[in-house]
This record gives structure tokens, C-alpha cells and sequence, in this order.
């Protein structure tokens, strides 16, 4: 099996492995072209954010600087807006429901290392180049999600839809639909309901 093959099904795998190395020094041009690009030129930002992402919706945008692992792991719905410095480590999937809104410094990371130091600690392999082993754990973002500014959210989290987190949170476990959290670790801090609504210019 290759190491890739590994890698998206959550098992050990070698990151030092020539195919992955391709792959990230791959996406890492694009993304280096993408957050040197002009303001005005949004027609190559959107052509290379086509390139970057594995899967997109119709209106997709981020502001740079961005950077991904890989790129291709990582998929967005419709209407998805990112604000500065977003960091996707998608080792693992990394799927991106439509509606969504991500504040700036918001990192998604689905990289795990083993938490001994005897599984953790770096190898040499026969040709003399070292290595060591990881596994990483997929990110679900369901739709008409917030992510406000600094959030970071952890591998293996499911955020359910039309839920809000709030500034600064460390997403370690699933959040529930329909909901305000925050916090670190965060935690659900009530439901978001109809209360909340604004009165918006075209509502009569």
C-alpha cells in the first residue's frame, strides 16, 4: 500500500516517503504563487485555488497568505470565504461545507504524533535519511459554519451545521448543529436561535 494510501485512512505512515515529498513541495509552489499574486489579478487567484484545493463549489475565495500540507485532501462547499493566514494540514480529509465563513488565523490540523517518544522520535533509515511515523485524523466543517478569528481545530472534529465558534477556541472534541462555542478546550455555550436574529436592510 502506498504511504498516501496510509496517510488518508488515519494509519502510521512515513511522511518522508518520495511520493508525499512531491506532493507538498507541489502544493507549496502553488500556494508561494498564490500569496505573491496581485490584488488585482483575482482571475489567477481563483485559477491556482483551483489547482491547490481536491474538490470546490461555485464561489470560493481566500485571502493570502494560505498554506496547506497537501491541497488536494482538502475539498469546499459553495460560497466559502477564508480571511488571512488560514492553515489547512490536510493529511487527512478535509471537508468544507458551503456558507462558510473562516476568520482570520484559523488552523486546521489533522496531523497526529504518538504521544511516546520511543513511537514519536525521528529514525534513519538504510540509505541514511531520517524519518518517523504519524497518523492524522479527517476534519468535517458542516455548512453555514463560523470560524472566527484564531481558531484551531484539531483532527478528527465534526463541527455541525449553522453553528458559530467563537475567537481564539481549541476544537478538540465535536461541536453540535445550531450552536455558540467557544473556549479552550471549547465547549458549547448555548444554542443560537431565533433571538439572534438581526433586523437585516431588506426585511420588511
Amino acid at each position: 500500500m502506498r504511504e498516501f494510501d496510509k496517510m488518508v485512512r488515519g494509519e502510521l505512515y512515513n511522511p518522508a516517503d518520495q511520493e508525499l515529498v512531491t506532493l507538498r513541495k507541489r502544493v507549496r509552489r502553488l500556494f508561494r504563487e498564490y500569496n505573491l499574486s496581485d490584488e488585482d489579478d483575482q482571475e489567477l487567484r481563483i485559477s491556482l485555488l483551483h489547482s491547490i484545493l481536491g474538490g470546490h463549489g461555485k464561489n470560493y475565495y481566500s485571502e493570502p497568505p494560505i498554506r496547506f500540507d497537501y491541497g488536494i485532501n482538502t475539498t469546499v462547499g459553495e460560497d466559502f470565504f477564508s480571511n488571512y493566514n488560514l492553515v489547512i494540514l490536510d493529511c487527512a480529509p478535509v471537508k468544507i461545507g458551503k456558507q462558510c465563513f473562516i476568520g482570520p488565523n484559523v488552523s486546521l490540523v489533522t496531523p497526529v504524533h504518538p504521544l511516546l517518544a520511543c513511537d514519536r522520535n525521528m529514525r534513519t533509515a538504510a540509505d541514511g535519511k531520517t524519518y518517523d511515523y504519524e497518523y492524522a485524523r479527517p476534519i468535517v466543517i458542516e455548512d453555514n459554519v463560523w470560524l472566527a478569528s484564531g481558531v484551531i481545530v484539531c483532527g478528527g472534529v465534526t463541527i455541525g451545521h449553522d453553528t458559530v465558534i467563537g475567537a481564539g477556541s481549541v476544537v478538540t472534541k465535536d461541536i453540535p448543529s445550531g450552536v455558540l462555542a467557544a473556549g479552550n478546550p471549547c465547549r458549547v455555550i448555548r444554542p443560537i436561535t431565533e433571538k439572534d436574529k438581526l433586523k437585516m436592510p431588506f426585511d420588511l
